[in-house]
This record gives C-alpha cells, sequence and structure tokens, in this order.
C-alpha cells in the first residue's frame, strides 16, 4: 500500500529538467492506474494549488489531518495543547499519508463561544513555526481571523481553511495579501447558535450554492481570484441531520462552481445520531462517509483518523479509476 514517503524522493535528471513534480507517494492507487473509465466518474483536468512553497496536487484526493490546539474541542480537545504533543501527533499523522496539516486554535463546535485573536493565535502560532521548521510541512491554518491570518503566513503557513468564508472584521484583505490559498465554508449561524433550530427556505444543496457562490464573487471584487479557492459544504454546520444526509447525496451539485472540494464530517454527531453511536465509535461510520464524499467529487478530505482514511481513500479511488494496485 503506498504512503507518506519516509524520505524525499529524488528527481531524474529529465524531471529535472522539465521541471516536472516530484512523484507523491501519499498518492492513492488510482493516479497509476489506466484512465479508460466512464465519463461521469471521469477525475476533472489535474489541479495545482500553490501552498507557499508546497505545491499541492488536487487530480486525485488529498488527506488533511485535524491537529486542535484547543481545549475544548468536541473530539479531541486538551489532548495536543502542550507543542511538543501536537508535534509527535503531526508527526504520525503525515506518517500515516496526510499531505495536509490543519491546525486549530478556536473550537467551532456547537455551542462554542469565541475568543480573543490574540488568545487564538497564542494557541496555534509555536504549533505552526515547528510544523514548518522541523518538518517541512504544508500547514493549513483553521481560522476566521485577520490577524492570525497574517501573522501564521508570516511564519510559514501554506493555506487558510476558514468556517466564516472572510466575513469576519478584515479577514477577505489579510487573506487576500497573505498570497495563500483559502477555503469558503457555508455556515448558517455562528458556533453558539448554529444548531439551536437550523432551517432554510430552499433546498439545502442549493443554500449552500448561492452562498457559496457569493461569497466567491465577494473575493474575485477584492482581488483574491477563484484560482487560490476552495470550498466547504460546511457539514454540521447550522445544519440537521437530515439536511447533512441531504447535502452529501447531491453534493455533486456544487461542481458546477468549479473549484476543489474540501469536506469535513469526521466523528460528527451526524453519525452519532444516525448510528447511534458516541464520538470515540464513530470511526466506521466516518469511513463510509469518506469514500461517499470521494465519489462525489471532494479532493480534500478533513479528518482525525488519518490512517484508516487514506485506506478508504486508496480503495474507492482505486474502484473509480478502474484500476489495480502499483507495484
Amino acid at each position: 500500500m503506498i504512503r507518506h514517503a519516509v524520505a524525499p524522493p529524488t528527481r531524474s535528471a529529465a524531471q529535472r529538467e522539465a521541471n516536472e513534480p516530484l512523484p507523491d507517494k501519499s498518492a492513492p492507487l488510482g493516479r497509476f492506474c489506466h484512465k479508460d473509465r466512464i465519463k461521469m466518474l471521469r477525475s476533472p483536468p489535474p489541479v495545482w494549488l500553490q501552498c507557499g512553497h508546497h505545491r499541492l496536487d488536487l487530480s486525485y484526493p488529498r488527506v488533511m489531518g485535524i491537529l486542535n490546539v484547543t481545549p475544548d474541542s468536541f473530539s479531541d480537545g486538551g489532548r495536543h495543547v502542550a507543542t511538543d504533543d501536537a508535534l509527535r501527533h503531526a508527526e504520525r499523522m503525515l506518517a500515516e499519508g496526510a499531505a495536509i496539516i490543519d491546525v486549530g486554535g478556536e473550537s467551532t463546535r456547537p455551542g462554542a463561544e469565541q475568543i480573543s485573536p490574540q488568545q487564538e493565535l497564542d494557541r496555534v502560532a509555536p504549533v505552526v513555526e515547528r510544523l514548518v521548521r522541523e518538518l517541512d510541512a504544508l500547514v493549513s491554518v483553521d481560522t476566521s481571523s485577520a490577524l492570525v491570518m497574517r501573522e501564521t503566513a508570516e511564519l510559514g503557513a501554506g493555506m487558510i481553511n476558514d468556517v466564516r468564508s472572510l466575513e469576519g472584521e478584515g479577514a477577505l484583505a489579510a487573506a487576500s495579501a497573505s498570497g495563500l490559498p483559502v477555503c469558503l465554508m457555508h455556515r448558517q449561524g455562528e458556533p453558539r447558535d448554529m444548531q439551536l433550530a437550523p432551517r432554510y427556505d430552499v433546498p439545502v444543496e442549493q443554500a449552500v450554492f448561492d452562498y457559496l457562490r457569493a461569497r466567491i464573487a465577494a473575493c474575485e471584487a477584492q482581488g483574491l481570484h477563484r484560482e487560490r479557492l476552495l470550498i466547504d459544504p460546511g457539514f454540521g454546520f447550522g445544519k440537521t441531520v437530515e439536511h447533512n444526509l441531504r447535502l452529501l447525496n447531491r453534493m455533486q451539485e456544487l461542481a458546477a462552481l468549479d473549484l476543489p472540494l474540501l469536506v469535513g464530517m469526521s466523528r460528527k454527531s451526524m453519525i452519532g445520531k444516525v448510528l447511534g453511536r458516541p464520538v470515540e465509535e464513530r470511526l466506521a461510520g466516518g469511513l463510509a462517509l469518506a469514500s461517499l464524499a470521494v465519489e462525489r467529487g471532494a479532493r480534500i478530505l478533513r479528518v482525525h483518523d488519518v490512517g484508516p482514511v487514506m485506506d478508504a481513500v486508496n480503495m474507492t479511488w482505486a474502484v473509480l479509476e478502474e484500476g489495480g494496485v502499483h507495484e
């Protein structure tokens, strides 16, 4: 099974001359498989995102490992607050195949209260700095704060992941100036109240599409071009279980926005409510959702359990590509 490379691969002379990217051993098996498949499952043309000094290939699905340095996140709050603990956990996720480490310093679980930008920065900055310096990791910062965006970009972060889609004060300007790719996510309400009684006047997939289209237009109007954008449907952010299930089932409709799709459903309450499982027993349900998301066009899976999800993604991609194991 193909996993994250332990040592950097070397370029051939021909590759150096052509400036081709290095072979990526965290790639799912399908990258090495034949391309003769039915049109509805055909992969889009290769998409590259320049993430700082990293170049991220999204022509096949990638896994983003979650690294919360918060005391109160719904699943792993308090486990990685110490910088050394966070670094070791990131190291494990990279070894299991994660292409991106998503660092968050503010909990956005239902019912969570906002913290100050400085408090958030104090949590994430030491971790981002060491991930970049010691592991050369591609780091995404899960933040809505303009301050955190600016400072972590200076520290070497390669991506911004904003659950508020750059609607916060100064966020759009800060993200645009950073030069980094940005993920825009749909939500209804704020974490403190978003799950109280979510409802939509139109089908949820239409609401998500319309909101993201408007945010993309707002970004482009401020000079943040679509080549730097990704989108996230926002599972669990102001949505009932029925909304979430319908949205996943119809997620292909977001393809009309023509942007890479990031999906985060790992360990979420939708799994618990459907299967009757507590948060520590939601892996199997999460793997099913990850496979369905890949089939419906997801290019980045934001997850807690990197190793098992890598297996699910590899197996799903091999089926979609109708290919065998790369020897």
